[in-house]
């Protein structure tokens, strides 16, 4: 079996709002880049990867796998990310493993969480994503409190039976965003879990500050509360909650450096910072040997990638937190039978073979239009729309 052809097209989906973070705004949709692996055999796998319109990127790299098999990965990962440094891209290749094992998947008739070990839970809890947001309010106002926060956090809980919750810090005054979560705690009890994300944003004496403020709440975690793994070290020696992380590190280069500097108590995974599901896996064997916890990183993706997060985290025993996910913002989805379902706060890892979704090809031409009229906002991401002379400041807080 070999690789002859490949296929990448880009869309956009509508959001329910625009959600406000620390480095700017997304203004109402998402995009991500759709790959399609073409076998001789006539099979197709499916890949999805971020980061703004990557065709152009995707397709340098398409004569470097053209006539590879798609069972050997090894051979793809070091033709693709590990021998030409200025065209290698982590990102990328995650979405190439991503289409090689649904095509693995296919032609085996079992789905991608088998090729990984086999799945130890056949559905994966999620959480209530909390964002900032602007165009949501009926009067058309965008002013919002903890008190709004902490209403939509139990909207949520009530209407996908969520159990946990992260903030999306970096954007109001670190106080307030610390009063999220005490309001939270307060209507939603002391079994409801609680996170908080700055993405790094903060001062070391703010992260400590707010660190120690939210102590009593015995949250989960405290997610790259300062800038950098000198950053998320010194939060940690003066705060007694465990300090997670989808920055530093984000890449196999710098984890070793972290462990040893004591950075972090929690990685997130991520299918395309992790080169892959297998190289998750990997990262999730170093984990267990320093006894470090893992979580699932929301990369804002779509139905292609969060399946292969779902058989991902569905083969990886220790993943007991419960997942990242955007995906309670989209309007839909390009996959057949549209938005995955939430069931009592969790989603369920799909069981055909392969990734176990398909394109449905009215919906991808639907949004491939809307990305056409809306382009990538990549150029214009950290900016916020309310705020014409905005920008972020790291450690201006």
């Amino acid at each position: 079996m070999k690789i002859i052809d490949m296929r990448v097209r880009t869309v956009a989906i509508p959001l329910t709002c625009q959600l406000r973070h620390n480095t700017g705004v997304h203004p109402g949709y998402f995009l991500r880049t759709v790959l399609e692996l073409i076998t001789d055999e006539g099979i197709v796998g499916l890949g999805e990867v971020g980061g703004g319109d990557q065709r152009a990127a995707l397709t340098k790299l398409k004569p470097r796998i053209i006539g590879l098999d798609p069972f050997h990965l090894e051979v793809i990962k070091l033709k693709v990310l590990r021998s030409i440094y200025y065209l290698s891209n982590s990102r990328l290749y995650g979405a190439i493993e991503m289409a090689c094992l649904d095509i693995q998947g296919k032609v085996l008739g079992r789905p991608v969480s088998d090729l990984l070990g086999g799945a130890v839970y056949d559905k994966i809890p999620m959480i209530a994503y909390l964002f900032w947001r602007y165009d949501r309010a009926s009067d058309g106002k965008d002013d919002t409190c903890a008190e709004d926060q902490a209403a939509w956090c139990r909207e949520l809980h009530e209407t996908l039976g969520v159990k946990s919750m992260k903030l999306k810090a970096g954007v109001m005054a670190p106080e307030e965003e610390a009063r999220v979560l005490e309001l939270i705690r307060k209507d939603l009890g002391d079994d409801f879990g609680l996170r908080i994300d700055p993405n790094g944003v903060w001062s070391v004496p703010t992260a400590v500050k707010i660190g120690k403020r939210l102590e009593p709440l015995a949250i989960e975690y405290f997610e790259d509360p300062s800038w950098g793994l000198n950053g998320n070290a010194a939060v940690r020696q003066q705060v007694r909650i465990p300090i997670a992380t989808n920055m530093y590190p984000n890449r196999f280069d710098d984890l070793a450096p972290a462990i040893k500097m004591g950075s972090i108590d929690i990685v997130l995974t991520d299918i395309h910072y992790w080169e892959g599901p297998k190289g998750v896996k990997d990262l999730a064997a170093i984990c267990q040997t320093f006894n470090l916890g893992v979580a699932m990183h929301s990369g804002a993706e779509f139905g292609i990638e969060l399946a292969a997060m779902l058989h991902t985290a569905s083969a990886i025993p220790q993943m007991t937190f419960a997942g990242d996910a955007h995906y309670h913002y989209l309007a839909d989805d390009i996959i057949v039978g549209g938005l995955m379902k939430y069931e009592d706060g969790c989603i369920k890892v799909p069981t055909g073979p392969g990734l176990g979704v398909e394109l449905d090809e009215d919906k991808m031409a639907k949004y491939e239009r809307y990305f056409e009229e809306k382009g990538d906002y990549y150029a214009r991401f950290h900016q916020d729309p309310k705020r014409p002379d905005w920008f972020p400041i790291v450690g201006g807080q």
